[in-house]
């Protein structure tokens, strides 16, 4: 599933909002580039009539919770176009349970929803290694997977993105810094190449629009 309706205003050449919610990965820790500073280049590279802004709203340490609760004010306000919701390893980290985390990530879709016609992407988060800590996330990650296919909505795999750069022989170590969880530039570009994969039509897709002769 794409964000087609985006994908249409990045077509047009109308100002474009994309407003992202979420944790340290969102906001692009210890690095120069983050994975929204890559999705723009990629965004705009594909769209060059595009007007987008993006507004970075990760907060290192963030958990679904604390993303509802700043959710009007930091991501709502911005009166954006489609918002990318992105959490996991902290909320399983510090021992929320999947039950309560797929309550609050319904809460933060039912009040985007409410507040206008943005469209939501959710984002997993990225591959942390073959670990129980990894395992542990993944069953965060296969929730954001149930939300957006009982509510109809993209998600972009980002976990499994690296895995298969990682089976084609990238290196897990090169993606990740010293604490083994946060990504280095190239993880982010390689987080940004799943996200951008929910703003690109397949050609499949666009053969279906032709019209019949």
């Amino acid at each position: 599933m794409k964000a087609h309706r985006t994908i249409g205003l990045l077509r047009s050449g109308r100002p474009v909002t994309l407003a992202a919610l979420g944790d340290s990965l969102t906001r692009g820790w210890m690095v120069r580039k983050g994975y929204l500073d890559y999705l723009a280049e990629m965004l705009r590279r594909d769209y060059p009539a595009c007007d987008l802004r993006i507004v970075n709203e990760g907060l290192p340490g963030d958990t679904a919770d604390c993303g509802l609760y700043r959710l009007e004010t930091d991501i709502l306000d911005a009166k954006p176009d489609c918002v990318l919701v992105q959490y996991a390893i902290n909320d399983a980290s510090l021992g929320f349970t999947t039950g309560r985390f797929k309550r609050t990530i319904r809460g933060i879709v039912e009040k985007i929803r409410r507040a206008g016609e943005a469209e939501i992407v959710l984002v997993t988060s990225s591959f942390i290694g073959d670990n129980r800590e990894n395992a542990i996330a993944e069953e965060y990650y296969q929730v954001l997977a149930d939300i957006g296919e009982e509510e109809g909505l993209p998600v972009a795999l980002v976990h499994e993105h690296w895995k298969r750069k990682v089976a084609e022989g990238v290196d897990w170590r090169s993606l990740v810094q010293f604490d083994f969880v946060h990504p280095t530039m190239e993880g982010y570009r390689h987080m940004a190449e799943a996200v951008m994969e929910m703003f690109r039509e397949d050609h499949a897709e666009e053969l279906q629009k032709l019209p019949k002769r």
